[in-house]
């Protein structure tokens, strides 16, 4: 990496997940700016930054990951401290947009609440966002400022290319997931097949069909998120007895809600590969879950924002 002027360059982390925001510092070679995020006595967000930061470029770090409101709150009035601090620019670095799976009116009487996040950033005064794999890309259209859309293919299929598996086939848990697959497939060089499947209600899902074969092959499913993980496990049931020979799958948020761990962990799926998008709490640590990091990908689009370079170039390196 070239070596750059950061005296320009500040990064500040909420509560969220500070380790994340200590490895993209250390990547880009530069210390954490000093800022006390808590709490009052009867549970409102305190922010105070102890450094100034006049004219210079704010990058604010913080997934908005549970717990969500308190996450979106600290990163709110962050934002809002930098902008009455005259920061220069404001960048939310999002690595999980919550909030993103109500994208659009489904029924009557739902709210769009990921474009109520965007309209929220804006109005408290972030100048841009960065952010990773969000659920719906059409979320990007709902900022009226620049958005960076990093994506964690190139991480995950960087780690599954060294495990040097045999006669993969990369499988998409719904349709609307296929272009996800597909990057990742093509990295692989494999080709993919798609579940179909039906939601009777939220939350569950019912394996209706598998669009082309898995037949003595490997399986590696990959999806944005992994929450409950009754989609994912059922998924891999059906592929097993679909004759796939093994089964991994890969993601890049890890929500993992009670009682996902204990799903993957009597689950057939041989290897859950995750990103620390959001922290992996020793809680839900096991030997099923491989956690890598994504602290390169965003300390270069950091680098590449700070300095004015494209962000696209960023993805045709390896990670």
């Amino acid at each position: 990496m070239t070596a750059i002027d950061t005296k320009n360059l500040c990064i500040f982390t909420g509560n969220a997940n500070p380790e994340l925001a200590k490895e993209i510092a250390a990547y880009i070679g530069i210390d954490l700016s000093s800022a006390y995020v808590g709490h009052f006595n009867n549970g409102e967000t305190q922010v105070m930054i102890d450094e100034s930061v006049r004219g210079k470029d704010v990058f604010l770090i913080q997934p908005t990951c549970q717990p969500v409101n308190d996450s979106m709150m600290e990163l709110l009035i962050m934002v809002d401290a930098c902008k009455r601090a005259s920061a220069k620019n404001i960048t939310a670095v999002i690595p999980y947009y919550a909030y993103a799976r109500q994208d659009r009116k489904t029924r009557g009487r739902e709210p769009i609440s990921a474009k109520l996040v965007a309209d929220l950033l804006t109005t408290a005064g972030v100048t841009r966002v960065m952010t990773m794999d969000l659920h719906a890309a059409q979320i990007q259209g709902f900022f009226d400022i620049p958005l960076d859309h990093l994506v964690g293919v190139p991480i995950l299929a960087e780690y599954i290319t060294e495990k040097q598996l045999q006669d993969i086939v990369v499988v998409s848990p719904d349709l609307g997931g296929v272009t996800r697959a597909r990057q990742l497939a093509d990295r692989l060089q494999a080709p993919i097949a798609i579940i179909e499947k039906r939601r009777p209600m939220p939350g569950v899902a019912e394996v209706m069909n598998l669009i082309g074969s898995v037949e003595g092959k490997t399986a590696v499913i990959i999806d944005d998120i992994v929450d409950t993980a009754g989609s994912l496990v059922e998924g891999a049931k059906a592929l097993g007895k679909m004759g796939a020979k093994e089964v991994y799958a890969c993601c890049t948020h890890a929500i993992l809600s009670d009682p996902a761990v204990d799903r993957i962990k009597n689950s057939n799926i041989k290897e859950l590969i995750i990103t620390n998008s959001i922290p992996l709490t020793p809680d839900k640590e096991c030997e099923k879950i491989k956690s890598l990091s994504v602290a390169r990908i965003f300390g270069e689009g950091i680098i590449r924002v700070y300095t004015n370079n494209s962000i696209s170039k960023l993805f045709d390196r390896k990670f």
